[in-house]
């Protein structure tokens, strides 16, 4: 702003200084730019309305399965506790996936990382066709017990054990891994991406397979089920052998040498999934 003073002529004819009259203020500009929002409308992949219907139907499903279980358990003498306990362990799951990812990688915190529609629809199918079989065993042969040797109810504990350790492993795994970690395999190294060795990753070499692997075992075992344990451990362990194998490929490609020492190290505890290079 201008300091200048004008003179001017008074009326008794002398001249007299006047202050300068006050310029207007400058035009501001805003420099800062603000956050994209198309993601976050409905039917994107970021979308705040998808995002808190899913999370809200979760924590409902996980709350009424809780109930349920406690209420069966305490109330009655039926078996039928555990397909509300398998519905409150899956949704506590798929939360678990967003929350883990939001918190420690936020930039792919998206609908998908729910997990809800991963694998559609054999996903889905298999957890019904799971529920199907715990029912009807449980009905049709009441009070007979499928375990061997009279150890169903130590199977059942070791499910309850698998299904809680798995879930807090693979949860510990995401966290640590922050954003290294995707769901979808990466082809192209990325700048945060970094080889994570510590933690969970210092005992199992993909702590987030062991523990979705023993999660989704331990959850047949709390059913009951002999013939979806067997079908979820072939078809787990199909998944996660051939995912090994590719995704590995891909971080020997990332961390060369560094990578191949860590994977001699560090095995996956998962029956029989390791590939050709481990023994290199």
């Amino acid at each position: 702003m201008s300091t200048q003073w004008s003179e001017t002529l008074s009326f008794e004819g002398r001249h007299t200084l006047s202050p300068p009259s006050p310029e207007p203020p400058e035009p501001r500009t805003h420099t800062w730019s603000q956050p994209p929002l198309k993601n976050l409308t409905p039917g994107q992949s970021m979308s705040l309305a998808g995002i808190s219907l899913r999370a809200f139907a979760l924590g409902l499903t996980t709350s009424l399965g809780l109930v349920s279980t406690v209420l069966i358990l305490t109330l009655t003498s039926s078996p039928l506790w555990r397909i509300p306990f398998f519905l409150c362990a899956l949704s506590t799951f798929h939360f678990l996936e967003f929350w883990t990812t939001a918190a420690a990688n936020t930039p792919e915190a998206t609908v998908h990382s729910f997990l809800l529609t991963a694998n559609w629809p054999a996903y889905p199918v298999a957890h019904t066709v799971a529920c199907v079989e715990c029912v009807l065993t449980k009905v049709v042969f009441p009070g007979r017990s499928w375990a061997p040797l009279g150890l169903g109810t130590a199977l059942m504990l070791t499910g309850l054990v698998m299904v809680v350790g798995g879930q807090v492993v693979r949860s510990a795994a995401m966290l640590t891994a922050g954003q290294s970690f995707n769901h979808t395999v990466q082809t192209r190294k990325a700048d945060s991406h970094t080889l994570v060795t510590t933690g969970v990753y210092g005992l199992w070499r993909h702590p987030s397979y062991f523990g979705f692997f023993y999660w989704g075992l331990g959850t047949q075992l709390v059913l009951g089920n002999v013939f979806c344990f067997v079908g979820y451990a072939y078809v787990l362990w199909k998944f996660f052998s051939s995912r090994v194998r590719v995704e590995e490929r891909g971080l020997v490609k990332f961390f060369g040498d560094d990578y191949v020492q860590y994977r001699r190290r560090v095995g996956t505890m998962i029956p029989f999934v390791v590939n050709e290079w481990s023994w290199e």
